[in-house]
């Protein structure tokens, strides 16, 4: 539940898990302790039907109950999900030092791609009342209103973005789309520099991405930044002598089904060695009851 509205959530998942529990991984555990309702399809129907349609048959069912749906597309990424990122800019700019240590940024770095963990669309709702949700936007729609914030703002830093799924035109043309919803006026490919980072595909990491990943997992993560070290490393005029932003819009739990891969990376663990010749006493340890 949140604010008192019933989550409906369009899960893609493979042909021989679409009949079977998802279980409780990862965005799972959190979605669905939240009590959201999960409605599972396979890739093979998401491709047949698209998001859509499959959106648009759930909100018939649910109007037919006589409930009254909000429906969120992927990632949250419409023309009005967009002003989220927009205003994430004007945050950002009021958190700039101002006067004589005034410092800005030269660019920006995000990723792009839908980061729902297997998660689509999403629809919301509340008896008869019309329930609406801003989403922070992990695909598109960050990368419209991140890119459109920079552009009008005094910021003006050059937005990069790496796309962890689909490729650059992909998001070209999606990202203008929600531009023009807007009524914007500029070109996507004026605003904003996409690259690709899917490396094996969306979710799928190469061991080196992984390596990678636990570098740097303390304070930021996954392709995007890998995108943006191996450019700097390619490109280093590009990036050399510029104060660059990261901006990192989530993943982490996605890291729990990689548990196997991650293994090996993880830090050690041992029994702790005690010597036999340090004095002990039943009941010295807190909370710990010994018979």
């Amino acid at each position: 539940m949140y604010l008192n509205l019933d989550c409906y959530l369009i899960l893609r998942t493979s042909k021989v898990l679409v009949e079977k529990d998802p279980g409780l991984t990862g965005n799972l555990l959190v979605e669905r302790l939240g009590g959201a309702h999960i409605e599972l399809v396979s890739k093979e129907e998401y491709a047949k039907l698209g998001s859509a349609t499959l959106t648009n048959l759930l909100k018939e069912k649910l109007l037919k109950e006589g409930r009254r749906p909000y429906v969120i597309p992927v990632g949250g990424s419409n023309s009005l999900g967009t002003w989220g990122y927009i205003e994430a800019i004007r945050e950002i700019e009021q958190q700039l030092p101002t006067g004589t240590d005034e410092v800005g940024f030269d660019d920006i770095v995000v990723a792009c791609g839908s980061e729902g963990n297997l998660i689509m669309e999403s629809l919301w709702v509340y008896g008869s009342q019309v329930a609406k949700k801003m989403s922070q936007l992990p695909s598109g729609g960050t990368i419209a209103g991140l890119s459109l914030g920079s552009s009008l703002s005094k910021l003006n830093a050059k937005v990069h973005a790496f796309c962890v799924c689909d490729d650059p035109d992909y998001f070209y043309d999606y990202v203008q789309g929600l531009l023009d919803g807007l009524q914007a006026g500029v070109r996507s490919h004026v605003i904003v520099d996409l690259q690709n980072a899917e490396g094996l595909g969306y979710a799928t990491n190469t061991t080196e991405e992984l390596n990678f990943l636990k570098e740097v997992a303390v304070s930021t993560g996954g392709k995007a930044a890998y995108g943006m070290i191996k450019d700097m490393a390619e490109n280093p005029a590009k990036w050399e002598g510029k104060n660059i932003l990261f901006i990192h819009t989530g993943g982490l739990l996605g890291l729990f089904h990689k548990v196997e891969e991650m293994g090996s990376l993880a830090g050690k663990w041992r029994k702790m060695d005690i010597d036999d010749s340090i004095p002990r006493k039943d009941g010295i340890g807190k909370n710990v009851l010994v018979k």
